[in-house]
This record gives structure tokens, sequence and C-alpha cells, in this order.
């Protein structure tokens, strides 16, 4: 046997450390990316905010679907501050095909798509393709910039925010394409533009030095050669920034440093001058007319501001128009209707909001943010991002909108999803076990085989693996809260609730309380169309009768509940003994407040008894969490010694078990407690 000298073994082991991290990194990216798929189809069962469901679904299903429907407020035509477009594109598309499909699985395969699983997933199906576009944008800006787009793919793609966020009907979920969209057709004018410009200053110089005129012209002619890069993409930029504007008002924040980058371009170089940059001001917003002409008409159209009877008979006035951003403005500059949904503190986004939403890459970015400031105080110019830079772009493009969105006093952690992007190409790095990951044709450096060290790895390698182990961590959890656990019950409840519908005897009505639950998204239900004039072969006028009544208690003190739930079976009990209308009455609430209504009915003698139909698990209600009686025990068991020690962590094992079967959705039946001359009379 040969032996092959010890440097071709070096040299065979720094290969195999150069090539096998990227290929794993690649197999990585496409494991989470189908993650994100099939989470999409399992379905995701956690409720992050009830917008998802009431400023798309709930709004658009009844524009394709004959059924009842509760638009929100936002949607009110006497004053709608939403646009009712992009919904329309991203529920109204996929309910469309899942119009045409549904009759041909029913035939061919006997499966409706008429149900709250299908409901749900179309439009998710949808979001989720469109969030695979904000990883192609990220891998085109790493490319064009030589970054390495591998480690950087692989961080945003297990970003829980990715997982969940990124693919339910949030208008912050578009925003955050749409800003990926604006930062790469920036940096892709910043890239062209660079070139151009020192081309441009090379040849000026030529020409300035240039001996005879001969050489002149030909300089002259080379510039005159050059491509036109000034307005490049103005008219793809500015009809996102229109459309985002429209899908969420609060997007200026997040297109005001991409726009500013790019009207700047090359205003250091010879070429370009501050009239440059008011053309490009002045065609950026001729570019943008289009689009908000035609969101202004689409939205009047659809509120019954403007119809074609006007149009035709020329009677149009400024009435006619509805622009929803300004509205949007207009209620939101109010502090006082801000007060309805909830005041925070302003520093809420920095403090809170984006370590809980981006983890430790957050942490870094705002810790490095800090020592940039620092270093511009101590007049330390050269440790700041040059302005015009892709590094400068995406670090204010980070810090801007979080500092812009803090100026409101209500914050919620979605408003700022779509800085993920920024914060992903600056800091992914990192979290990299391996260095210069900035250059893609990597080269290990940082942790080779040292006899001397006995491949010990350096701290700074030791940091990023534990920066790296609590991104996954963090990230896991979260995931798996938003994806199943919060408010995990309600999806479950609903296609409990649309299957006792289909079930139920004719003429039944079915009443359901919820507690400390967000609202039920009533689309899914498929309930009959209450609001819609029917006419009869006799052509006779007539409307369904409503048949399910939901009656949404929110976090109301327990006792107001059963005060209510008693006087609506009351009634409901007089309506069958009068008009013989039979009723179900059912009460969902956490598993964590059952014990309490359990104790307040039976020591008030209700008229009423209960029991349990189903639960849904999991389900978490932070507004109803179980109380930790366990820790008391803990310290009891803590200051325990010899024999009784075992007992006692029995019974910590079993409070524990208690407490996490506490996370469940409980769905009760509630039933009137005839009197039994009352029950005699009934049974004759």
């Amino acid at each position: 046997m040969s032996l092959k000298p010890k440097n071709e073994y070096r040299k065979s082991i720094e290969d195999y450390q150069t090539t096998a991290p990227v290929q794993r990194r690649i197999g990585l990216y496409w494991i989470l990316a189908t993650l994100r798929v099939a989470l999409t189809f399992a379905p995701q069962t956690g409720y992050i905010h009830p917008d998802e469901f009431f400023q798309s679904i709930e709004v658009i299903s009844g524009d394709h679907f004959d059924i009842d429907i509760h638009k929100p407020w936002e949607f009110n035509a006497t004053f709608p501050i939403r646009s009712p477009f992009i919904p329309q594109i991203v529920v109204g598309f996929p309910y469309a095909i899942l119009k045409r499909l549904s009759p041909y699985t029913f035939h061919f395969l006997g499966l409706s798509l008429r149900s709250p699983y299908f409901f749900v997933l179309f439009p998710r199906l949808f979001m989720c393709a469109l969030s695979f576009l904000s990883d192609y944008f990220l891998y085109k800006i790493c490319y064009m910039y030589g970054q390495n787009y591998r480690v950087r793919l692989v961080t945003y793609a297990s970003s829980y925010v990715m997982l969940t966020y990124a693919t339910r009907t949030l208008s912050n979920s578009i925003e955050l394409v749409l800003t990926a969209a604006l930062l790469y057709f920036v940096s892709r004018c910043m890239v062209y533009s660079d070139k151009v410009m020192l081309q441009n200053d090379y040849l000026s110089m030529k020409y300035n030095n240039a001996t005879t005129p001969i050489e002149r012209v030909k300089y002259y002619k080379l510039k005159a050669m050059l491509p036109s890069h000034s307005l490049n993409d103005c008219f793809a930029l500015a009809t996102i920034t229109v459309i985002g504007i429209f899908n969420r008002p609060t997007f200026v924040a997040f297109a005001l440093v991409p726009i500013f980058f790019w009207l700047h371009r090359g205003l250091n170089s010879q070429s370009v001058g501050f009239k440059d940059f008011h053309i490009r001001m002045l065609v950026f917003i001729l570019c943008g007319l289009p689009a908000v002409l035609f969101f202004i008409l689409v939205d009047s159209f659809y509120f019954g501001y403007l119809t074609v009877a006007e149009i035709s008979h020329f009677e149009i006035g400024i009435n006619n128009f509805v622009v929803t951003p300004v509205n949007f403005l207009k209620y939101n500059v109010n502090t006082k209707n801000l007060e309805l949904h909830g005041l925070h503190p302003r520093f809420l986004h920095f403090l809170v909001n984006v370590p809980l939403l981006f983890s430790i890459l957050g942490i870094i970015g705002l810790l490095t943010f800090a020592k940039m400031i620092h270093s511009g105080l101590k007049g330390q110019w050269l440790h700041l991002p040059r302005l015009q830079s892709i590094v400068g772009l995406m670090t204010f493009t980070f810090i801007g909108p979080v500092a812009l969105l803090s100026l409101f006093p209500h914050q919620e952690p979605r408003f700022i999803i779509p800085v993920l992007f920024p914060l992903v190409f600056l800091y992914a790095p990192e979290l990299s076990q391996v260095p210069n990951l900035d250059i893609v044709d990597i080269q290990i450096s940082d942790q080779r085989y040292d006899n001397e060290n006995n491949g010990n790895v350096k701290p700074t390698t030791r940091h990023k693996s534990r920066k790296l182990i609590l991104w996954y961590i963090s990230n896991l959890l979260l995931a798996f809260f938003y994806a199943f656990a919060h408010q995990g019950g309600i999806l479950p409840l609903t296609s409990h609730v649309m299957t006792e519908l289909k079930a139920k005897p004719h003429l039944t009505h079915v009443h359901l309380y919820t507690s400390y639950s967000y609202s039920l998204p009533t689309a899914l239900l498929q309930l009959r169309n209450t609001r819609r004039i029917y006419r009869s072969s006799s052509n006779h006028k007539y409307k369904l009768t409503q048949d399910f009544h939901l009656y949404e208690q929110g976090s109301k003190p327990l006792p107001w509940v059963i005060d209510s739930i008693a006087w609506r079976i009351r009634d409901c009990e007089e309506k069958f003994t009068v008009k013989r209308i039979p009723y179900r009455l059912y009460y969902a609430l956490p598993a964590s407040a059952t014990n309490k209504f359990t104790e307040l009915s039976r020591n008030n003698s209700y008229p009423f008894r209960f029991h349990i139909v189903k639960t849904f698990y999991p389900h978490i209600s932070v507004e109803k969490l179980p109380s930790l009686h366990l820790l008391d025990r803990l310290r009891y068991l803590l200051s325990l010694q010899g024999n009784s020690i075992f007992s006692s962590i029995v019974a910590v094992a079993k409070d524990v078990n208690e407490y996490i079967e506490q996370f469940r959705l409980i769905l009760l039946k509630i039933e009137y407690l005839v009197p039994e001359s009352k029950q005699n009379r009934r049974n004759k």
C-alpha cells in the first residue's frame, strides 16, 4: 500500500472542510423550505392575531360565496381605512380557484373543498408562495454583492417569522415581501449605477488628460455610449411603494430608506448632481400616479362612492372618491382611537418586540447600532458604514422603520416583521461557525486541525456556536407556540361547530359563548346568508332566518358571563315552550377557567347543568394562563429531607401534569334544568 505525503492529507481535509459545510447548508435550506410548505398544509392551528382573518378572509369570502360574513370596522363604507384590492388578490384569487375546483373534487373524489381546512389552506398556500419571493430577493442581493447567500438563506428560512407569520394572510406578511422587493430593486440600481459612474469618471479623467483632439473625441464618444442609469427601475419602485402604502400605510416607514438611497445614488461622483436628484424625485412621483389612481378608483367603486351611472351622467365630484391611506392616517393620529386598541410604551419595539421576533439576531443588530452611535459621537467616522453602500442601506432599513413606528403609542410585534430581511443580510454570518462568510468560496481558517492546540476551536467560533444554538432553540419554541399553541383551539372549534351545524335537526338554533379567546372567524362556518333577499318560484321575496348565534365575551368576568348564559337559556327555553324552536347552547373557555366556572355555577344555583362535549389541545390563552401553584410545592420539596422527598416528587410530577392539561380549550354543552312540574307537562 502506498502512503500519501502528510501535506496531501492536510489538503484533502481542508478540501472537505471547504465543501462539506456548503453542501450541508444548501441541503438544510431546502429542508427548512419544505418545512415551511409542510406547516402550511398541516395546517397551523395557532392563531397569531384576529387580523389574519378579519382583514382578509372575513372580508373577501362574502364576495365569492353566498355566506354570512362580518366585515370589520376598517372596511366600513362610511369611513374605510383599508383597501380591499390586496385582500382580493391574496384571498380572492385562491378562493376563485377553490370555487371552480370544488365541484370536480366532490364529483370525482367525494371531497368537498368548502370546509374550514381548505378555506384556510388555499390563501395560506398563496402567501407561502409569496414568501419564497423574499428568499429569492435575498439570494439575488447576496449574489450581486458577492456575499455568502447560503448561510443567510438558512438563517432566513429557520426564523419562526418565516415559518408562521409569512404564511398567514396578514397585511404585515405582504409588507415583508414588498420590502424585500424594494430592497432588491434599489440594490440592483446601486450596483449598476456604481459600475456606470466608475466608467464615466474614468473616461472623464482620460478626456481631461487627452493631449490631442482625436483622443478627446474618442473618449467623448465612449462616454456618450455609456448606458443610462439614473432612472432605472423607477416605475417598478414607485408602483411597489404605492401598493405597499395601500396595503398598509405604515409601509412608508419601510420604503423611506430604500427610496432615499435610490434617489442619492452617485451624488458624490462627477457625473451626478442635485439636478439629477430632483429629476429622479419628480419622475418617481409621476411613475407612482397611475397606481395611485388605480387604487383610488377600485376603492371608490368597492365602497359605493363611485358608480357607472354617475360616470355616464358626468355627475362626479370630490366626494365620489375615497383615499383609504388618508383615512387611515386620520384615524391613527387621534390618540383616543389608539386607546381603543391599547397604548404601549414608545420603547416597546426596541426593548421587547425586536428581541421577541428576531431573537439573538435582533439583539446583535441593536448592540451593533449602539456601537455605531458611540463611534459617531467620538468622531470615528471610518467605523461607520458608507452612506451609499449596501451595508448602509440595510442598516438604516432595520433601524429607520423601528424608530419611526415607535413614534406611535400602539405597538404590536407584527408591525416590524419586514426588518427581518435586512437583519438577516447584515448579521446572519454572526451565527455561523465558519468565518469569512462574506466570500462565496469559503476558506476554513479559524477551525483547522492543529497538533499544537489539539484541534481546539477559537473562542470566537465557540461564541458563534452558542449564538447559533440560542437562535435555533428560540425559533423552534416560538414556531411551535405561534404555529400550534397560541389560541390553538379556535380553528378546531370552528371545524367542530361547522360539523355540528350541518348535523343538527332542521330549525334548531345553535348558541355559542366564548371567553378569553380571539374572535371566531365566522366565514369559515359557511353560514347561510341572512342578509340577502331571495325570490321563490312564485316570485315571493324572503330572507333566511339566522340559526347560529355567537356571543364573544372576551375577558369579561366569569360571574357576568354566567349571568348572561342563565338569561340566554331561560329565553331559549321560553321560545321552545311557546314557539317550539329547539336550541343547543355551548360555552367554549380555557381549561384554566373551568374550575372557577364550575364553582360559581354550582354555588349560585343557576338553572342549568353542563358537561364537556370536546376538548381541543394545545390551546394557550395569554389572557387566562393557569396559576403556578406548583411553585409552592417545589419550595416545600427543597426544604425536605429523607423519605418524604420521594412522595413530594410524585406530587410535583402530578402538579406539572395538571398544569400542562390546563392548556386546552373546553367546549361545554349547557342544558336547562327543567323543574319537575314542567318536565311532567313536557313529557305529556
